[in-house]
């Protein structure tokens, strides 16, 4: 078990704690077996020999489909994303039953012991390039919590810069995808984050903004920067945010080289082949197939 410690490195552990949640558990079960039996058939899902548990939680709460199919002799694999470690953390049963622990989130390897980076699949390929620039640049935000994102801080820092520089400032919030895809598509850079209040610093928003030329602003730790291969992000803080947005506003040639920078980066590390060949990879190190 990784050390306590400190809050990076700290692994919960789900489970019921107390008599009442765990009456509360079996009686939940209970509640979803038809529905789970029913997709089972419908679906198939016996027929498969490896099973990727996405947040690696088993369709019951007492996990006995892995059970049964560990038992069967399929391969179990639990894929943990978002703040899965961070605040849920593992089902005992599960971490004993798995075969292959997975993660797309950095500070999960500090707390899990046996667990695997993989970038996060993205289609680039579905996301045209930008090859013009509005004779007026445009700056997109399009945060899914405001707070986590720092958005207070970035509008009013785009704002200030709005009176000495002739900048349209874009902010989306809940809108359909496709029109996010949309605006973002008219937009020519893109702000994700200031501020480490949790996360990576980029995520599928900013994968998309790299994949279509937009050069993109954010906020990563220093050891998430010096971890990441060929970091393609613009880097800024609450200090220099207004410096740096200010600095690419003002200098075209550096924003055309970080279109391609950016484009080529998801390409080669988040495309579905780029990352379809680390899965392999780990299936085989790990006797999966």
């Amino acid at each position: 078990m990784v050390h306590a410690s400190t809050p990076d490195t700290y692994l919960p552990v789900h489970g019921p704690k107390n008599l009442f949640e765990q009456a509360y558990f079996a009686l939940d079960d209970k509640r979803r077996e038809h529905t789970v039996r029913r997709a089972l058939e419908e679906y198939h899902l016996g027929d498969f020999d490896v099973i990727h548990y996405d947040g690696g939680l088993d369709f019951f709460r007492d996990c006995r489909l892995a059970k049964q199919w560990k038992s069967e002799g399929k391969k179990i694999i639990c894929h943990y994303m978002g703040s899965d470690l961070r605040i849920r953390g593992v089902d005992p049963t599960m971490n004993r039953l798995s075969d292959l622990n997975l993660t797309n989130e950095s500070d999960h390897l500090l707390r899990h012991p046996d667990i695997h980076y993989l970038f996060i699949p993205f289609d680039a390929d579905s996301l045209p390039m930008r090859t013009e620039e509005n004779e007026h640049l445009r700056i997109v935000h399009s945060p899914t919590n405001r707070a986590m994102k720092g958005t207070e801080f970035i509008i009013r820092t785009i704002e200030a810069l709005q009176r000495i520089r002739d900048v349209e400032f874009v902010l989306v919030e809940n809108k359909p995808h496709e029109e996010v895809i949309r605006i973002k598509q008219s937009c020519d850079l893109a702000i994700e984050q200031v501020g480490n209040l949790g996360g990576t610093g980029y995520g599928r928003n900013s994968l998309e903004t790299l994949a279509m030329g937009i050069p993109t602003i954010t906020e990563m730790t220093p050891d998430y920067v010096a971890w990441i291969p060929e970091n393609p992000f613009v880097l800024a803080n609450r200090e220099t945010l207004s410096e740096v947005a200010l600095k690419l506003i003002d200098n075209a040639t550096l924003r055309r080289g970080l279109k391609m920078q950016g484009r080529k980066w998801v390409m080669k590390y988040h495309s579905y082949a780029a990352v379809n060949h680390r899965l392999l990879e780990l299936y085989k190190e790990h006797q999966i197939i």
